[in-house]
């Protein structure tokens, strides 16, 4: 479909391409922009913890036919996102910006040494 679109579609920018289409505003500069890494990880955890909600949703309406396997499977459910959200906060990634987050281990880290030194 991605093909026969850029196959069917206008091959050269007319003066039309520039006018605006629903707002009324006159397109300024490039649409392009840098965005922080920070908005993609919220867009991914909101994601995430969304998808939560519909399951649990989904298990509520169906509460009284599952019983307690499906009590115990939701309660297990919570808990491994509960984990999730714990080592999320323990690594640093839901807080804001590169110097709120915890360094890497030591154990991690290669020490190189400077030239005519020895690593020791």
């Amino acid at each position: 479909m991605l093909v026969l679109s850029w196959l069917l579609g206008q091959q050269r920018a007319s003066r039309a391409t520039n006018m605006p289409f629903e707002s009324g505003i006159l397109p300024v500069g490039s649409s392009q922009i840098q965005m922080s890494a920070e908005f993609y990880l919220i867009a991914i955890f909101f994601v995430i913890f969304d998808l939560e909600t519909v399951f649990i949703f989904a298990w509520a309406v169906a509460f009284f036919e599952l019983g307690w396997e499906g009590y115990i499977a939701v309660g297990v459910f919570i808990a491994v996102l509960a984990v999730a959200l714990v080592y999320e906060l323990g690594t640093g990634a839901l807080d804001w910006g590169v110097k709120a987050r915890k360094p890497l281990p030591t154990a991690a880290v290669a020490v190189r040494a400077a030239p005519g030194e020895s690593a020791g």
